[in-house]
């Protein structure tokens, strides 16, 4: 079985969104800035894994990895090798040393080195007492290209939060159906559009729909935005994200909200609701259950993260 290194970033207002989406895609919290895991995740869906390492060689020493590597054969392809070292990590390396031993890794492996476009890239890393060498591969933060959009609200998720709450709500992407009930502009969708997840949106406001349709196009996707609310929905979903309605142009009223929950946990079977304030007696009013919590903050606002399972679910498995 193949194992995994992921290098991760997140500023301490993040940590507990960070470490829910580290939950939702691994099962478990990751470690200090490093995630050891046999998922095999694509760096760019997280908006706090910045690189991968599908390891190949492990031992006690980086000696031990250029012994080992002498095994890697590219002929006369070109590669590179970098060595991932964060203060923060293991071992306390000076900049000399750190070029000594990729040089000297580099020189056991088998091929040409290039270090400006090589068509390999193999990293190092020192972690709990041991090394680690493999295929690497750099996250790019897709989410900051959807910051720019021809349509905003300054109450709406930002692209880096949107981003982690659709991987709470969907960790396994292949044969799921979403929806995103309350889309508001379309933050939501524009991220997991550009994760290759099949969802629609809708919202109950023309406005925010005719927005969520022009944001989507701006950047290249495709995606059914209805403009409907969601007791209409007929449909049944895997997963739902909610994001109670809060701002100037619709603020939804306790009786709204409860309609709003009771209804996603009808038509969908996992289901992470995003609120401004507390609203656990109303999550269970709804028949929700609650599987994993944080709180977010965002200048101005603390948001409540709740990753919800359908009763529904519950019922057929009793």
């Amino acid at each position: 079985m193949i194992t995994y290194l992921y290098t991760y970033a997140c500023s301490q207002e993040e940590e507990p969104l960070c470490q829910m989406e580290m939950r939702a895609l691994f099962g478990r919290n990751a470690g200090p800035y490093l995630m050891m895991s046999t998922e095999r995740i694509e760096p760019d869906r997280s908006p706090f894994i910045r690189e991968r390492i599908e390891v190949m060689f492990e031992g006690e020493t980086y000696q031990s990895i250029v012994e080992q590597v002498a095994n890697v054969d590219l002929g006369e392809e070109t590669f590179k090798v970098h060595l991932i070292k964060d203060n923060d990590l293991d071992v306390k390396l000076s900049f000399k040393e750190r070029r000594k031993i990729e040089r000297e890794i580099g020189l056991s492996v088998n091929g040409i080195a290039e270090l400006d476009h090589p068509k390999y890239v193999f990293a190092v890393i020192p972690y709990r007492g041991r090394w680690y060498f493999g295929r690497y591969k750099k996250g790019e933060a897709v989410w900051l290209k959807h910051q720019q959009k021809p349509r905003e609200y300054s109450t709406a998720l930002s692209t880096r939060m949107a981003r982690a709450v659709v991987n709470i709500a969907i960790p396994e992407i292949e044969g799921i159906r979403a929806i995103d009930p309350c889309c508001g502009i379309g933050n939501v969708l524009v991220e997991a559009l550009s994760m290759g997840i099949n969802i629609t949106g809708r919202d109950i406001k023309p406005l925010p729909a005719i927005g969520a349709r022009e944001n989507i196009a701006h950047f290249g996707y495709e995606c059914e935005v209805v403009r409907g609310a969601i007791e209409e929905v007929t449909e049944h979903y895997d997963s739902a994200i909610i994001d109670l309605p809060y701002n100037l142009c619709h603020t939804a009223s306790p009786v709204e909200q409860l309609s709003i929950l009771s209804h996603a946990n009808r038509i969908a079977d996992r289901i992470v609701v995003v609120s401004g304030e507390p609203i656990d007696a109303m999550i269970e009013q709804s028949g929700l259950i609650i599987k994993d919590r944080c709180e977010a903050k965002k200048p101005g606002f603390t948001r409540e993260i709740l990753l919800c399972e359908s009763s529904f679910i519950q019922s057929k498995n009793e």
